[in-house]
């Protein structure tokens, strides 16, 4: 598999409830090639330091400084990396996510994580699965943005629909003499279909990362049936998979992801204005301070680029802008993409484009305010 350690919503929930002590994050590009780590270990390192001379507790700063210590000198772990490097550290505590997402370079201290960055790997992940199924064989292949397709080896999943049901052919009388003929066929495949599908759960079970269906007729609309994952897309790729290879099925996904996020942000845009009619979204960052501290945040779109530093009461929601940004410490923006993450809302992390009406940020309430 590749190595993708995107967070999932309770791990990101998690994270975005850690608050009052000293908290460092550290998002590093792995701009050097992968068979060379040396130069983005050099590059993680130097912000690393960078970060470490804000600590002003010493006590504090030599427990980061071996714990960050340990990870730079890790051989094995610099080997094996996607596109950006996140860690996060309180203490002697490290959270390390590799993320397909190609992010800038950012370090920043202050009393709770910065997350708006790897929000972006959570709104739009750039890795699938797909599954390539036919009555003769079947295969998990992982998709990146860039790299190579991956076959991932699954425990348990059945090579053929008629080797599950311990036939040399799917023609015949089902179990049981129950049914015979194009029937009998059928129910084998079910059978097949949901044995891949309880095959497939511990590899799956936990990720937010999208399944795209390869598979021709009636084989699809069979495993759609049976299937258990939340995150299988409705659009599949057509054709028999056994007649194409890993990456070729892998650049008919990425089409598959591109479309689905366009539509899925397209629909959410739409939702905000129909909202706006109703009392029920804001532009305004004060006025979404205050939504976000009271829990009255459905969806939040944030500018992934945009930095605006200051604080919100916790209390009240009342934001306060401090104007400069020195790079440590907490913008306005994240904090109210925290609150959402805590309220249990969704954040939509995109570019300024996206953002409705030009904004830095942009809420759908759940009721009016």
């Amino acid at each position: 598999m590749l190595h993708n350690d995107v967070p999932s919503q309770n791990e990101l929930a998690t994270l975005a409830a850690v608050e009052g002590r000293t908290c460092l994050s550290i998002y590093t590009p792995m701009d050097a090639a992968l068979d060379d780590p040396e130069a983005n270990r050099i590059a993680f390192a130097n912000q690393a330091k960078s970060a470490l001379e804000a600590v002003q507790d010493k006590s504090e700063r030599d427990t980061f400084e071996e714990a960050l210590g340990d990870l730079a000198d890790d051989d094995d772990f610099w080997r094996y990396q996607s596109r950006t490097l996140v860690v996060l550290a309180e203490g002697e505590h490290v959270h390390v996510h590799r993320i397909p997402n190609r992010l800038e370079a950012v370090e920043r201290v202050g009393d709770r994580y910065f997350l708006k960055p790897l929000l972006r790997a959570v709104t739009f992940p750039q890795t699938a699965f797909v599954l390539a199924l036919a009555e003769g064989s079947v295969r998990l292949v992982e998709v990146s943005a860039e790299y190579p397709a991956e076959t991932v080896r699954v425990p348990d999943l059945p090579t053929s629909a008629a080797d599950h049901a311990g036939k040399a052919s799917l023609s015949g009388r089902a179990p049981k003499g129950r049914l015979q003929g194009t029937e009998g066929r059928k129910l084998r495949v079910r059978q097949y279909c949901r044995a891949v599908d309880q095959a497939l759960r511990p590899v799956l079970t936990g990720r937010d990362v999208p399944l795209i269906l390869a598979a021709t007729e009636p084989v699809s609309s069979i495993y759609r049936s049976v299937n258990s994952y939340p995150a299988l897309l409705a659009e599949g790729l057509d054709g028999n998979p056994e007649e194409r290879s890993d990456e070729e099925l892998a650049t008919l996904a990425r089409g598959v992801l591109d479309r689905h996020y366009a539509a899925e942000l397209a629909r959410t845009r739409e939702l905000f204005e129909t909202r706006r009619s109703q009392g029920r979204a804001q532009t305004d960052l004060t006025d979404i301070g205050r939504s976000a501290t009271f829990g009255l945040v459905d969806t939040l779109f944030v500018d992934i680029d945009s930095f605006v530093p200051g604080t919100i009461d916790p209390e009240s929601g009342v934001v306060e802008l401090t104007g400069d940004d020195t790079g440590f410490g907490y913008g306005v923006i994240d904090e109210m993409a925290r609150r959402t993450l805590l309220q249990g809302g969704r954040i939509l992390a995109v570019r300024a484009e996206d953002v409705p009406e030009g904004a830095q940020a942009a809420a759908i309430l759940r009721y009016a305010g």
